[in-house]
């Protein structure tokens, strides 16, 4: 899945037109967005990850494409403000309906840290009510009690595309157990597969995502330290391609997790996306299973 929280920040507009032109052209329909992207404290940049994808399908007439869109926030501050009322969803869907048409494939609660039960329960009867009447699939990304969503689901026989954070340095799955459950036919995907854009080999320029998102590098040093070192014997044991960036890390700790349907890309560059679907073929030919074993006990 194409993932645009950076587009209007660090991407630019013409920058994720060509993202998109190269994501249509490998075959691939599947597109992440929020109300609230790009979340950078600004303001005037509330929404212009989705202004700038409503004016590309407009630009080129798309009725095909599978838009998921994340909802509850109000701001793009970092704020835990939301509103996930059965009134304000249903307000949220008919507008996305309009701007994206037939794209809009899935509406996912996002950032939820609600502990009610009644208020839960009523988001989902609203996710329910529009699944059965537009087929809109039910969604949730960040959701703080994953426990509760699992008992308050029960009876509405919703399927939810799951989003979760999973990389080598903090992973949700496990958090998610409750919605886990044999019966279930959730979809889970990973996002923030990188570590918010850590880089191997610490160089980081002053445009950098990882930079950019507050992050500090002494903090990660002990395990950039770990993973280089490891590096040897991983590009050496089998004849494959080598791991050469934390993205590749990254791309095998989610890729080979056997209760992961899927990976949200947050490439920024279409030489990124090339850089990355390139390397994800190999997952077709060659197993780096071992590495993803190595990963899950470094994780721990």
């Amino acid at each position: 899945m194409l993932g645009s929280a950076q587009w209007g920040w660090n991407t630019t507009r013409d920058e994720a037109f060509r993202l998109l032109d190269a994501w249509l052209k490998t075959g691939r329909r599947d597109i992440d967005c929020a109300t609230n992207y790009p979340i950078n404290r600004i303001p005037a940049d509330f929404q212009a990850a989705q202004n700038i994808l409503a004016e590309y399908i407009r630009a080129h007439g798309l009725h095909d494409l599978r838009i998921t869109m994340k909802i509850g926030s109000l701001d793009n501050m970092r704020t835990p403000d939301v509103n996930l009322s059965p009134s304000f969803i249903l307000m949220m869907a008919e507008e996305y309906r309009r701007i994206y048409g037939d794209n809009l494939d899935c509406l996912m609660l996002h950032w939820d840290n609600r502990d009610n039960a009644a208020g839960i329960r009523a988001s989902l009867e609203t996710l329910a009510g529009l699944q059965q009447a537009a087929g809109i699939r039910p969604g949730l990304s960040g959701i703080k009690h994953p426990d509760s969503y699992a008992a308050a689901s029960e009876g509405l026989s919703l399927s939810f595309d799951i989003q979760l954070k999973h990389n080598v340095l903090h992973s949700d799955f496990e958090r998610y157990a409750p919605l886990r459950t044999q019966e279930s036919a959730h979809r889970f995907f990973a996002y923030g597969i990188n570590a918010g854009g850590i880089k191997l080999d610490e160089q980081y320029t002053s445009g950098s995502v990882f930079l950019a998102r507050g992050g500090q590098p002494e903090q990660v040093a002990a395990m950039l330290e770990k993973l280089r070192a490891a590096l040897p014997d991983w590009n050496t044991a089998f004849v494959r391609p080598p791991l050469k960036t934390m993205n590749q890390i990254g791309l095998v700790f989610a890729g080979f997790h056997p209760g992961l349907q899927g990976i949200l890309l947050g490439v920024s560059s279409v030489a990124q996306l090339t850089q990355t679907l390139d390397f994800y073929r190999n997952f077709d030919v060659f197993d780096y299973t071992d590495v993803w074993q190595a990963l899950n006990k470094m994780a721990r």
